[in-house]
């Protein structure tokens, strides 16, 4: 009996020959990523550290972009202890305020490897899963047993297959394919499983199934992955991610799967997921006409340079409606860079957007667009729960950065069909150059 992509990291990983589903082993991660959260972390084992240190220099990855800059003197406070904390240990891949969201900087950094275990504590750390890494969110008490030991253990998941056929519309996203795909499943419905895609993939650019895979954990997902393919080889290349042939690890063709789920890509049209509930999706026509007051097109989600690209192209030359706050949020530095020098912020900025530092703050609402009681937001985020941005009393709805252009123009919701050519979709496909 074949095993699945989990089944053989697992194992190889724990040094066994082959393991079973729900069994428990010991791993050793190839790294722990943690954020602003480490100053946490650390306080947890502050005698342990003074005790025996860390255990390996090279596995902790540390970014501080959650509240990026300090938004006071307590963030501030907690930014230090992290600095402090990198210097004392002379830890080897710590990137400060301003170079990016961690999921992202994980990528450009090529910090995770094909066929590697990766952990974090940030449950989107599932996002690695885009490259062909087991990667998957841990919680704090077990990030900080990591860093003193540097290993963990973890139970091997059932798999549920996803077999992807036919290509996206014109006017539809990775972010339309994967809101669907979770209003499908449920947010509940992998909960402690693997999730593997199958099929027509070469359908999809990296940038898209950064965002499937992002997104994983809205369905309950211990991880969310793709294989590697030349696309994937080529990215790896340009991060200069070391990789050797045995790393390229995937599911035997006789695999056994808790779940097989046939999805058309065809099928999908653009839409939003409701307020409260990621799993609430419906098409964006139905709810079109819902006036918004904030539209944020970025995050981890859908920050990349192809997303603001597809915004800047349905923006040029035009200008946000009045009545609308446009945030736009780039994943990273080298994002931003490149948006600046090929136009894509110049556009963006004259259409009426505020362009943020790159970093989390508004899609965790700790600070730079948090909401106020009764608005309404239009988010490219992974996340509406009720407070998610700020108050409890406001309401977030989940769209495409197509959807979320389109209603930053309008001021209400809108289905981007109404005025989004089909040319504009080239570039989230490809990537390409403007």
């Amino acid at each position: 009996m074949g095993l699945t992509f989990a089944q053989k990291v697992l194992a190889r990983s724990a040094g066994l020959s082959s393991v079973e589903i729900g069994q428990i082993v010991t791993v050793h991660p190839r790294h722990l990523l943690t954020h602003d959260n480490t100053a946490a972390i650390i306080g947890k084992i502050g005698e342990e550290l003074e005790q025996y240190g860390i255990a390996d220099p090279d596995q902790p990855v540390i970014v501080l972009d959650h509240i990026s800059p300090a938004r006071d003197t307590a963030s501030a406070e907690a930014h230090r202890r992290v600095r402090e904390f990198i210097a004392r240990f002379d830890l080897r891949h710590f990137f400060d305020i301003g170079e990016g969201i961690c999921h992202q900087v994980m990528l450009e950094r090529g910090l995770a490897p094909p066929g590697e275990i990766v952990v974090g504590s940030d449950s989107h750390t599932c996002t690695y899963g885009a490259v062909g890494a087991f990667a998957t969110g841990i919680d704090r008490t077990e990030a900080a047993a990591l860093l003193l030991t540097g290993e963990t253990w973890l139970k091997v998941p059932p798999t549920i297959k996803v077999l992807l056929s036919g290509s996206l519309p014109a006017w539809v996203t990775a972010k339309d394919l994967v809101l669907k795909l979770i209003g499908l499943i449920g947010a509940d419905g992998a909960s402690y499983q693997a999730v593997e895609y199958h099929g027509d993939i070469d359908k999809l650019g990296i940038d898209e199934r950064i965002t499937i895979s992002n997104m994983g954990v809205e369905m309950g997902a211990k991880i969310a992955v793709f294989p590697v393919d030349d696309l994937t080889l080529d990215f790896l290349k340009k991060t200069g991610c070391s990789r050797t042939e045995s790393q390229l690890i995937w599911a035997d063709s006789d695999a056994t799967y808790e779940r097989v789920v046939d999805f058309g890509l065809d099928e999908v049209e653009p839409v939003v997921a409701l307020p409260g509930a990621v799993d609430d999706v419906v098409c964006a026509g139905r709810v079109s006409g819902t006036k918004v007051d904030q539209v944020l097109i970025g995050t981890c989600t859908n920050g990349r340079l192809s997303d603001l690209q597809a915004a800047a192209d349905i923006l040029k030359g035009r200008h946000i409606a009045d009545t609308v706050r446009l945030l736009v949020l780039p994943s990273s530095r080298g994002v931003f860079e490149a948006a600046i020098a090929d136009g894509t912020i110049s556009d963006l900025s004259i259409a009426g957007a505020v362009i943020l530092p790159p970093g989390c703050g508004p899609c965790l609402g700790a600070h730079m667009g948090v909401l106020a009681p009764g608005e309404v937001c239009l988010s490219t985020a992974n996340r509406n729960f009720k407070g998610r941005m700020g108050t409890p009393e406001a309401q977030i709805y989940l769209g495409s950065p197509l959807t979320a252009a389109t209603t930053a123009l309008t001021g209400v919701i809108t289905d981007p069909r109404e005025v989004v050519e089909p040319a504009a979709m080239d570039r989230l496909r490809s990537g390409g150059e403007r």
